[in-house]
């Protein structure tokens, strides 16, 4: 019997696609991670124009794995745990709707487990506040601009870098060695 591999594609957002990016390339059984713009009306939206607020779309990044390797489920804890999906157009510092907590499913599958897995969190969250993610179908990912792609790989010294992003990547490291890449020898 021949083994076939089939890639899916997973789009979320969860603030800046900079720091979400850099997490989920970590992640065994992803492919790739590209850093984009959905969510929105307005068609080929420019960075500047998503941070004007005004085209509707968020940050997100459009993931691609392999179900064999890591579960849209496990995708899913890793976007929950390094984000605040509590706030409503705001993670950290960063305001406006652009950085909204947002999955754009690709499957109807994605859909169910993605409202289940916020049910779940919704029920068991000791805090008490509401998960605020919106879920919505994919209608058109805008892929970013070129000096946005591989953005903390090119700039570990960039202070945003320094400051926001290593901590979570950190925490990922730490909660879920389980589901990272491994170094080849």
């Amino acid at each position: 019997m021949e083994k076939t591999n089939t890639i899916e594609t997973a789009v979320i957002g969860g603030g800046c696609f900079w720091c979400t990016e850099a997490v989920f390339k970590m992640l065994a059984g992803v492919s790739s991670v590209l850093p984009g713009y959905a969510g929105g009306e307005k068609p080929n939206p420019t960075y500047e124009e998503v941070c004007g607020g005004k085209t509707g779309h968020a940050e997100v990044i459009q993931i691609k794995f392999d179900p064999m390797q890591v579960k849209f489920e496990d995708l899913l804890t890793v976007f929950f745990a390094s984000h605040d999906p509590t706030t409503k157009n705001r993670q950290g510092n960063d305001v406006g709707p652009q950085y909204r907590s947002i999955i754009l499913y690709t499957t109807p599958e994605q859909k169910t487990k993605a409202e289940n897995f916020i049910k779940e969190l919704n029920h068991s969250n000791p805090s008490g506040l509401p998960i605020v993610t919106e879920i919505k179908p994919l209608e058109k990912f805008y892929e970013a601009e070129n000096y946005h792609q591989n953005y903390f790989a090119r700039n570990p010294g960039n202070p945003y870098c320094e400051i926001v992003i290593n901590p979570k990547l950190e925490k990922v490291q730490q909660k879920f060695a389980d589901l990272l890449k491994r170094n080849k020898l």
